[in-house]
């Protein structure tokens, strides 16, 4: 319904769909809003589905809508390199997604509205890799999945346990590379810590140590 938010359409029963191929088909025919119309392609996804960590982020940009991938300008550039970093390979050890999959004109943040008409793919890629660590990048991102807005400069590294995973908002690549400081306490060197202990928590998952929330 027009009235329910991003968060409430999420929980909602994903599109019936076989597995990520049927999603991608589903995807291609989707006219659920407006981003549609001016779209070059449809982005889903890169990395590998199998991999125990998602990566959301707010949506498509111009490389991204050319190129039908995920995180693949400048911003892409730096989370692979911040993954890297802690010793995740992006498209080995993560599956990178948006939670809208057109590109909003002029890379304008998504709408309430097109982020609700996104939610049933978004909720269908979810339950279909099942990582137990999700990086929320950014503050859409962060409304888009738990209903949270602003506040991603408070809530950044914080873990929540989130429908049987844990979710880690951080800083979007997009604004760390507009305050490229490194220094201690900078955004960038915030997020590092932030990567470094999403490292620690999968491995920990993996080995036993912790268990995923119930």
């Amino acid at each position: 319904m027009a009235g329910d938010s991003p968060q409430a359409s999420l929980f909602a029963t994903p599109e019936p769909t076989a597995d990520l191929v049927g999603l991608r088909q589903q995807c291609e025919a989707c006219r659920r809003c407006g981003l549609a119309a001016a779209r070059q392609q449809v982005v889903i996804s890169r990395g590998d589905p199998k991999a125990r960590l998602m990566v959301i982020g707010e949506g498509p940009g111009a490389q991204e809508d050319a190129t039908g991938l995920p995180f693949v300008g400048r911003a892409g550039q730096l989370l692979d390199q911040m993954l890297a970093s802690v010793g995740l390979d992006s498209n080995a050890d993560a599956y990178i997604c948006n939670v809208v999959k057109c590109r909003p004109p002029d890379n304008r943040k998504p709408t309430a509205q097109e982020m609700q008409a996104c939610a049933p793919w978004l909720a269908t890629q979810i339950a279909a890799v099942n990582p137990a660590v999700v990086l929320l990048a950014g503050a859409t991102a962060l409304e888009g999945v738990l209903g949270i807005r602003g506040g991603i400069s408070r809530l950044r590294g914080q873990w929540h346990p989130w429908e049987g995973r844990w979710m880690m908002p951080v800083f979007h690549p997009s604004y760390l590379l507009r305050n490229p400081s490194r220094q201690q306490g900078s955004p960038k060197w915030l997020t590092w810590q932030d990567l470094q202990e999403v490292h620690r928590r999968l491995e920990a998952i993996a080995t036993g140590a912790e268990a995923l929330p119930g």
